[in-house]
């Protein structure tokens, strides 16, 4: 075990957080509203790996969001990486073995509904995990969500709706999308859905919030690329930040 670790994990001991945010693509600049005490690099934690995406720092810190003890994964592991599925979740794993009791996760997404537009926020309520070949067959909607927690992020004014997550590494094709939203689905990514299975399997109580950084393929203008999804994810972070305050105060 790196000694960078074991000395994260008893700073972990005494600051005793209960709550664990998941920041996804581009949302990361927290500002003055996340307060950190000590940090350490992903490659440090046994378990977890740098990340090769951009807009995910690969880093998780433990500090005060809001005045609140928690935990900040700054960047996440994905599938499309070349990492197994054990892998991606082993964050989740690592924060309740960490003492925490909520977890929040973020991601950027895609907007399917014609509701979503770049810089809206959407809580999940339920998501379709099209994983594999099969999936698509399987109309399946999986709910390890909070209803309470979900409760509490609608009471920040945000809709609910239902999330898609593809493996990625490539953008949906506007014939997915169309397919998507006939199963149901408000918006769509490349994360979470497993994340949040694996949450509830640890007993965390989970929400859920995707920042809609473009619409989805096929339904706006010109390619998707990964630069934009980034440049527009800042636009909705100061609303988010505060979600997210809400949530772990009230959690």
């Amino acid at each position: 075990m790196s000694p960078d670790f074991t000395q994260f994990r008893e700073a972990v001991k005494r600051g005793k957080p209960r709550a664990a945010v998941v920041l996804g693509s581009g949302l990361g600049e927290t500002g003055s509203i996340f307060r950190e005490r000590v940090a350490v690099p992903f490659s440090a934690i046994p378990g977890l790996l740098p990340s090769s995406v951009g807009g995910h720092a690969g880093r998780l810190a433990l500090g005060e969001w809001a005045g609140a003890p928690a935990l900040v994964f700054f960047g996440r592991l994905h599938f499309y990486e070349g990492h197994p599925w054990r892998t991606v979740t082993a964050s989740i794993r690592l924060a309740a073995e960490l003492g925490a009791r909520t977890l929040i996760l973020t991601n950027a997404a895609g907007g399917i509904h014609h509701s979503l537009a770049p810089g809206a926020l959407l809580a999940i309520r339920g998501h379709l995990p099209i994983l594999d070949r099969d999936a698509w067959k399987n109309r399946e909607v999986r709910t390890p969500y909070s209803q309470r927690l979900l409760e509490i992020s609608q009471g920040c004014q945000l809709g609910a709706g239902i999330y898609a997550a593809l493996t990625g590494p490539v953008y949906e094709t506007a014939a997915e999308i169309r397919a998507l939203a006939a199963m149901g689905a408000d918006a769509v990514g490349m994360s979470t859905a497993k994340e949040a299975e694996a949450a509830g399997e640890c007993g965390l109580e989970v929400a859920a919030i995707s920042c809609i950084t473009n619409r989805a393929a096929g339904l706006a203008e010109g390619p998707l690329a990964h630069t934009d999804v980034l440049n527009n994810a800042r636009m909705a972070l100061p609303r988010l930040m505060q979600v997210i305050a809400t949530v772990i105060r009230e959690s």
